[in-house]
């Protein structure tokens, strides 16, 4: 079984788009909903653990998608690769992104999120810089980010695009890091830059790691089921192609300069998340019921944020996006799609990543 991404509608013309990170998790949705819509797309990926071709086995041998494994702090590489495909947009998506990993090892955040941010800027910069004067008013570059480096909220409130950066963790600052250089090469160079900040993703194709993947997979195989803390931690779930086809909005009529959140208005807490989980394994895998007996509290996580909650309206209102899915609907198709795409997660489960914990501080371990 195979994902097909729902077609943009479109009036403009086909684009030659370039997208970084575009085997990730949702680079990986991106680039299958661009496709979809008949633009032409290059996707630039390192390939590191996240990274995953398989994701993209629906679209590789289409004429209009091309792959191409670079790190994007190669300036030579990416250079050359922007001259060659004279991309009229870049779509930012590569990224360290799991926040536990950055709190054992924050180096590889700070190269990728901040450095190489900084390399592809200045190859994008000087692209652009060549372009005739058309296609230079044209061109746009999106780097998509996340709603935690605004921090953590109280019980109430939203974050908007005037919220202060407040980040807790290594990842968060790094992509804070990369957010202010974007809006600062818009700002310096009048470079055609826009951000995005959106909320926690989920979906088919979500590497294993993350919390909703994470407690599929250990559910069917009867694992334990790790709770951080009281579980009281809310987050604001984005259904993943919902995601897409906001990201290819916000580049096609999105503001220079413009910041856009991007949530799906579906706050929840963690301990609640993993409860529909196990109900829904319930009725579709009724041979391991009840799995809410798996669920474990484990010691929190440091500088766990208590609540992200995104505030989409200038999204909504200026470019008239909408989220399709409810995180109810989101979530049964996401874990029917688990049970139905072995071939996918298997070898990641059996080589990659078997579901331990990550992000332990080193006096945690002992």
């Amino acid at each position: 079984m195979t994902l097909a991404a729902k077609p943009a509608v479109r009036e403009a013309p086909p684009r030659r788009l370039l997208v970084t990170g575009g085997a990730g998790f949702i680079g990986s949705a991106l680039c299958r909903h661009l496709v979809a819509a008949g633009d032409e797309v290059l996707n630039v990926d390192k390939l590191t653990y996240a990274g995953n071709l398989a994701s993209l086995r629906a679209i590789s041998n289409v004429p209009n998608y091309r792959f191409v494994q670079m790190d994007i702090g190669d300036r030579d590489g990416i250079q050359s690769t922007l001259a060659t495909f004279r991309p009229d947009a870049i779509l930012h998506l590569a990224a360290e992104s799991h926040v536990d990993r950055s709190i054992a090892g924050a180096g590889a955040f700070i190269e990728t999120n901040i450095v190489g941010t900084f390399v592809l800027l200045e190859a994008a910069r000087a692209y652009w810089q060549s372009l005739p004067a058309a296609a230079r008013d044209g061109f746009r570059f999106l780097h998509v980010s996340t709603d935690e480096v605004y921090g953590s909220l109280g019980e109430t409130g939203l974050f908007t695009e005037a919220t202060a950066y407040d980040p807790s963790s290594p990842y968060s600052a790094s992509k804070a890091a990369a957010d202010h250089l974007v809006a600062a090469w818009h700002r310096t160079y009048g470079f055609p830059a826009l951000i995005s900040n959106c909320s926690n993703n989920y979906g088919p194709f979500h590497f294993p790691e993350k919390l909703i993947p994470l407690m599929i997979l250990n559910a069917l195989h009867g694992k334990p089921l790790p709770l951080y803390g009281s579980g009281q931690n809310v987050r604001d779930w984005l259904y993943v192609e919902d995601h897409a086809r906001a990201l290819d909005l916000i580049v096609s009529r999105g503001a220079p300069g413009r910041t856009y959140n991007v949530g799906g208005r579906n706050e929840k807490r963690n301990i609640d998340v993993v409860t529909m989980i196990c109900d829904h394994l319930d009725r579709l895998k009724p041979d391991g019921a009840p799995h809410r007996r798996l669920i474990t509290p484990v010691a929190d996580r440091p500088g766990h944020d208590m609540r992200y909650a995104i505030d989409a309206t200038r999204l909504e209102t200026e470019l008239g996006w909408r989220a399709e899915e409810t995180f109810e609907t989101g979530l049964e198709k996401t874990i029917r799609w688990y049970l139905a795409n072995e071939w996918w997660w298997r070898p990641l489960r059996d080589k990659v990543y078997a579901g331990e914990r990550l992000g332990l501080l080193l006096d945690e371990e002992r």
